[in-house]
């Protein structure tokens, strides 16, 4: 079973969210060039302790450089949560989308809500 983009408040759901490092990105092949598709990268959530947060935004957004532990926000974030089960035991996998990140200064500047 899959549920797509279900909008979250990520104040709630995330808490304070800092910067954690770069992951991966995800590259297709278009007009025999290639392009990038999407950006992967890592979080720390205060609320979510378990396991870093790993965010994917559109690849339009470009690069992002932030510092160890700047604090961001997530603009329009949503979640695709998909229910699968081992040995009779069900588990569930949680990916986060988003339009964009943005540190939280640059938010405050903007007026944009999260």
């Amino acid at each position: 079973m899959e549920l797509k983009n279900v909008f979250i408040d990520a104040g709630k759901s995330l808490g304070n969210i800092t910067f954690a490092g770069a992951g991966k990105e995800n590259q297709q092949r278009a007009n025999g060039r290639r392009a990038v598709t999407s950006r992967t990268y890592s979080l720390y959530s205060d609320v979510q302790r378990a396991d870093n947060v790993e965010v994917t935004i559109p690849g339009k957004a470009g690069v992002k450089h932030f510092e160890y532990e700047e604090p961001v926000a997530l603009i329009n974030p949503r979640v695709e949560i998909e229910g699968y089960a081992i040995n009779n035991r069900g588990y569930v996998n949680y990916k986060i989308y988003a339009d964009d990140i943005i540190s939280v200064d640059e938010l405050a500047d903007t007026g944009v809500k999260q």
